[in-house]
């Protein structure tokens, strides 16, 4: 594999999965100091020498969101001002996904935003997983590359859980979601019925779908403070599962999410390492990791040797 060039550089929100990246290219991390100035301002000092070097930087909208991002900003802009031949933001959670859209009079499209700001500080190229809305791959005026988490998800299901399996949606938006999974694991398909009554709060309502003596897995690109979750559990129990199991792209985790899902009948709870965990969350007994470095390093592999990305897009297992 031919590396010359290949620079992987990091920020503060997940350091962890930016050595695995790096460990599986057989690369060092780049060298660079990310801190702050004594009154919260954001530092960068890149310890090398990057001029016409193929640049990816891994940080993760990771809490807290506001200063991760401006890191990613201020590295992006210390990378173009040291000549960097290209640079590609490496976005495993993007931050702020959930305001894709005016849904009430006189709110932001922070997504856009966002996107606007990487854009023009000088990123040439994203690279993310499991957006929470396709269409924000539009916000964008440069390539994206929105890798799913299934080809990590799909084995571990195959691996840990029985064949009598529904795969539930906890909403109508991730149906697309939990039909590709259903049909790749030959299981069943299930919709969640449910109403949000405020913020990070929904009521979960009825079931469609056929969930009586099976094992359920609700499918879901992200859980933050977990409120659906639960109720989602609850309901799928009430209405007869076996058990119910979660596979969760994005650990957000905030709140009193832990507490939630430690407390609640949830049996497991299955997430990838997009996102690091918290101290109490990396604790809990009923939340495990998925690896999902593999996948951003064949990305990243291809990306900087320009080939094709579209085979990471396969299921293979």
């Amino acid at each position: 594999m031919a590396t010359y060039g290949l620079k992987i550089f990091s920020g503060n929100s997940n350091p962890e999965l930016a050595h695995r990246i790096c460990d599986l290219l057989e690369i060092p991390l780049g060298r660079a100091l990310v801190s702050t100035f004594s009154d919260g301002e954001i530092r960068v000092e890149i310890g090398e020498n990057v001029r016409g070097a193929d640049i990816f930087v891994v940080q993760s909208g990771a809490h807290p969101v506001n200063d991760h991002l401006m890191e990613l900003l201020v590295m992006i802009d210390a990378f173009k001002r040291a000549s960097a031949r290209r640079i590609t933001a490496v976005i495993p959670y993007y931050s702020y996904a959930r305001q894709d859209r005016k849904n009430k009079p006189r709110v932001p499209i922070t997504a856009r935003l966002v996107a606007d700001l990487i854009t023009r500080v000088g990123a040439q190229r994203i690279l993310t997983m499991d957006l929470h809305a396709g269409q924000i791959q539009g916000f964008f005026d440069i390539p994206v590359d929105n890798l799913y988490a299934s080809p990590v998800l799909l084995p571990f299901i195959r691996e840990h859980f029985d064949n009598d399996l529904v795969i539930v949606s906890p909403d109508a938006g991730g149906v697309p979601r939990a039909r590709a999974y259903a049909r790749r694991l030959k299981a069943g398909l299930a919709l969640i019925d449910k109403r949000r009554v405020n913020v990070n709060e929904a009521e979960a309502l009825n079931i469609i779908g056929e969930v009586n003596n099976k094992t359920a897995i609700v499918l879901d690109d992200m859980v933050d403070t977990a409120g659906t979750l639960i109720q989602a559990t609850k309901t799928l129990l009430e209405k007869g599962a076996k058990e119910v199991h979660a596979c969760v792209t994005h650990a957000v985790l905030s709140g009193p999410a832990v507490d939630r899902i430690e407390k609640s009948s949830l049996a497991s709870l299955v997430v990838t390492d997009s996102l690091p965990l918290g101290a109490q969350a990396a604790h809990c007994q009923k939340i495990r990791v998925v690896p999902s470095s593999r996948l951003f390093a064949e990305s990243i592999r291809n990306i900087h040797n320009e080939d094709s990305i579209s085979s990471l897009f396969e299921i293979q297992h």
